[in-house]
């Protein structure tokens, strides 16, 4: 009889046991999927991307020529450069629908929010202005002259410099958030697309589409103390044509679209040689990692589709299809 109680409570210890192993192993796993969304150039649309089930599930109509997009830092809303409206359209995440619009400027090219999501600062590329934009009371605060036909959009850590690239004078401007200046201006290669900071502020990289490089900028100095190139075996060096970029929050990596070169680049941010290519679809324009940086997703422009690159293997896990001419991406925050 007691041989049968010492048996009866070890069972019900194991059990207890299993029920706790399973638990922990299940409060590891993720009780969400992201959400990506994916501005499509050609037919304006935003292409709503389900990262659990790796599919299309919804299409957003929005205005004329979608490209920058970005997400406020609660998940609620997105804002969308639709180029040839002149405005950046306002979708309600929730209802998926356009809501309402932003007083842009001409043709708003690219956009980036500042942390708190309060300030939202934008390239006009005909008018070769940066636009600063009073989210909540939807008005323009500022218009800053830079280069001719500007683009790409960094935002500091601290928020207190933006930087803007400008296609066509091929310099990164850098713009004091406080004052609404430009500060200073740093020669890259030809035709700058986009402007990334490291996580922990000491250095800015920036893409040259034409020039084929990405200059590192000290942004205390306001110099380039490096440049990175690319070289694919088989692919003449005219069809590498860096565009976007974005780092791991270590700061170990950095990820460089290489556009018609259908590559993205896996570049050691410390020592910023390029340490493997990354096949996905035509002609990749710009990425953007899901929060936990499990996964980066690539814009593939010609092949109407996305790539989902797992990082830690760094490899391509899946294609998605979206709409005509994916250009720009923004992933839920939760």
């Amino acid at each position: 009889m007691q041989a049968q109680l010492i048996r009866r409570r070890a069972r019900r210890r194991l059990g207890f046991g299993l029920i706790a192993l399973a638990m922990s192993l299940g409060a590891g796993s993720p009780s969400f999927a992201y959400t990506a969304y994916v501005t499509n150039e050609r037919d304006n649309t935003v292409s709503v991307v389900d990262l659990g089930k790796m599919q299309t599930v919804k299409t957003i109509q929005v205005g004329q020529r979608p490209r920058g997009i970005v997400i406020s830092p609660d998940g609620k809303f997105l804002y969308i450069c639709a180029g040839d409206d002149d405005i950046v359209q306002i979708v309600d995440t929730t209802t998926q629908e356009v809501v309402g619009d932003l007083p842009s400027g001409p043709d708003p090219e690219l956009l980036a929010l500042n942390k708190t999501g309060d300030l939202l600062y934008l390239s006009n590329e005909n008018d070769a202005l940066v636009t600063i934009i009073d989210v909540k009371e939807r008005k323009a605060l500022a218009q800053i002259p830079v280069g001719v036909e500007p683009e790409g959009m960094g935002v500091s850590p601290d928020g207190r410099i933006v930087v803007n690239t400008s296609e066509t004078t091929n310099m990164a401007h850098f713009i004091d958030t406080e004052k609404h200046e430009v500060v200073a201006n740093v020669l890259v290669d030809s035709r700058p697309r986009y402007a990334e900071w490291k996580s922990d502020g000491s250095e800015v990289w920036v893409s040259a589409e034409v020039g084929g490089t990405v200059s590192v900028i000290d942004p205390v100095k306001h110099v380039v103390i490096g440049k990175i190139t690319f070289s694919v075996p088989g692919l003449r060096s005219e069809a590498i044509q860096p565009v976007g970029i974005r780092f791991t929050k270590d700061g170990k990596l950095g990820f460089v679209a290489l556009g018609p070169a259908n590559r993205i680049a896996v570049v050691d941010a410390q020592t910023h040689q390029v340490e493997k290519y990354l096949l996905v679809g035509q002609r990749v324009w710009q990425l953007a990692f899901t929060p936990d940086q499990k996964y980066l997703i690539s814009t593939n422009g010609v092949s109407n589709d996305i790539s989902i690159i797992d990082v830690s293997d760094l490899k391509v896990v899946k294609s998605v299809q979206v709409g005509s001419f994916p250009w720009g991406v923004a992933v839920s925050p939760e």
